[in-house]
């Protein structure tokens, strides 16, 4: 792999100093692609009651662990995100952070319970699990958001990205995104 060096385009022109390229600082930045900052694990208890046609219903009780994990999509950035300020120095316009994937773990979700109204004539319907299921994957993303998955994932992405570029002793500052 390149170094950071290479990418960011540091020649030197006569000087002692090493001049950014904004380009360079771009494509940069746009290589991390999708940046995960952060990854809860979540666990839920969903319900799900459905009547049953003419007369009854139908009830499940799952028990879901899932993962959500957080950040920003790097590659989203454009030309006019990124300003070089000085030889050392870049101000970059974030992506606002965001859940990048939300899934279940299978090995940890069941159904604990479920009943169908005894003088229903039917069998119960295969498509209740699956539905209880994307609710369930609902549920944990809308915890994830409640527990402060976007404020704490902007945070990590900044810090992220002030250590690699602070690495190679360029100082970050980031402007505020308002979309």
């Amino acid at each position: 792999m390149l170094p950071l060096t290479f990418w960011l385009g540091h020649h030197y022109s006569g000087s002692r100093d090493p001049a950014l390229n904004p380009p360079a600082v771009l494509l940069a930045t746009q290589h991390l692609q999708q940046l995960v900052t952060v990854r809860y694990t979540i666990q839920k208890v969903v319900g799900l009651k459905e009547a049953r046609p003419l007369a009854g219903e139908e009830s499940l009780l799952l028990i879901v662990e899932g993962r959500v994990l957080g950040g920003v999509d790097l590659a989203q950035l454009s030309a006019g995100d990124i300003h070089v300020l000085s030889a050392h120095k870049v101000a970059i316009k974030l992506p606002a952070a965001r859940i990048l994937d939300a899934s279940l773990d299978e090995k940890e979700t069941k159904v604990w319970d479920r009943k169908l109204t005894w003088w229903t004539p039917w069998s119960a319907d295969p498509g209740m699990e699956h539905r209880a299921r994307l609710t369930a994957l609902d549920a944990i993303r809308q915890a994830a958001l409640d527990q402060g998955l976007i404020k704490e994932a902007q945070q990590q992405a900044q810090t992220a990205i002030r250590e690699l570029f602070g690495a190679q002793g360029i100082d970050v500052v980031f402007e505020p995104n308002m979309s």
